[in-house]
């Protein structure tokens, strides 16, 4: 069973300035709730026990918002309101289940991902992109039951616009399993438009082996000088390790742009 989750948080944020320039975009409210609570609770209803957070000594605010112990404490005290209560409630449980370790420099996924080496201790492990919602059916859950069923490796999928796979990382098939799953023979990191082998993108859902490690320690940089789980998940495929590719059924929001954050707000005020 899948008991750990892992979720990157030491990028920038830059494509939401200004709003990221005083704030941890994971923080930012999204229908009056910070974004990475929608994460946290997907993660706990999937079953899981412990969440670490990577994150940066810029965005230790992540850290500071579930630590503010006191600050709780003498506002109860004096007002003795009972949704902060709650509040505060709430928070004392997402921390008893969080660990934070430290990615200082934007080296990229790959290497947020081999921060956790040393705390990863069973065969597999989930890891969330907190940009990416997905919203009405918990997709890691689904997962979890498809990783369990295949004994495999699990990505989710969604099918983007081909004018757009350059800013994806895009999937080559196999075969099918079923409606919804499908056996995964490679992944490339933003193909160009004309080169892409598909139009079925990686959502910001993953199962993953803890045998990527090994990957990741000797893995040199890719694209951009930064180091891309993708191509970390694609020797493994190369190592004949298998990977499913699940067509997720909830609603996709993407927070990581200006836009999409409005939208998102939007929309799951219509939930």
């Amino acid at each position: 069973m899948i008991k750990q989750a892992i979720i990157p948080l030491a990028g920038l944020g830059t494509r939401l300035l200004p709003l990221t320039s005083i704030m941890a975009k994971e923080l930012l409210p999204i229908n009056g709730k910070p974004g990475i609570e929608y994460i946290l609770d997907e993660c706990i209803e999937a079953g899981i026990k412990e969440i670490i957070f990577i994150i940066s000594k810029k965005k230790e605010v992540i850290k500071k918002y579930f630590y503010k112990d006191n600050f709780y404490k003498s506002i109860i005290k004096r007002k003795k309101d009972q949704r902060i209560k709650e509040e505060y409630k709430k928070i004392l449980f997402y921390k008893k289940k969080i660990k934070f370790v430290y990615q200082n420099y934007p080296l990229g996924t790959g290497d947020a991902v081999l921060k956790t080496k040393k705390y990863i201790k069973d065969d597999y492990f989930l890891m969330l992109l907190p940009d990416d919602l997905i919203m009405k059916k918990n997709c890691s859950k689904e997962m979890i039951k498809v990783h369990k069923k295949y004994k495999s490796s699990v990505m989710a999928s969604m099918k983007v616009k081909k004018n757009t796979v350059n800013r994806w990382g895009i999937y080559s098939t196999s075969k099918n399993l079923d409606k919804k799953n499908f056996i995964i023979s490679n992944v490339v990191e933003k193909p160009d438009i004309k080169k892409a082998p598909s139009n079925n993108a990686v959502i910001g859902r993953y199962i993953l082996p803890k045998n990527i490690f090994n990957i990741l320690k000797n893995q040199v940089s890719g694209k951009g000088g930064e180091i891309h789980i993708t191509d970390a998940i694609k020797a493994l495929i190369q190592n004949n390790f298998k990977f499913v590719g699940h067509k997720f059924s909830g609603k996709y929001l993407d927070c990581g742009t200006m836009k999409g954050y409005i939208k998102s707000t939007l929309e799951i005020n219509k939930i």
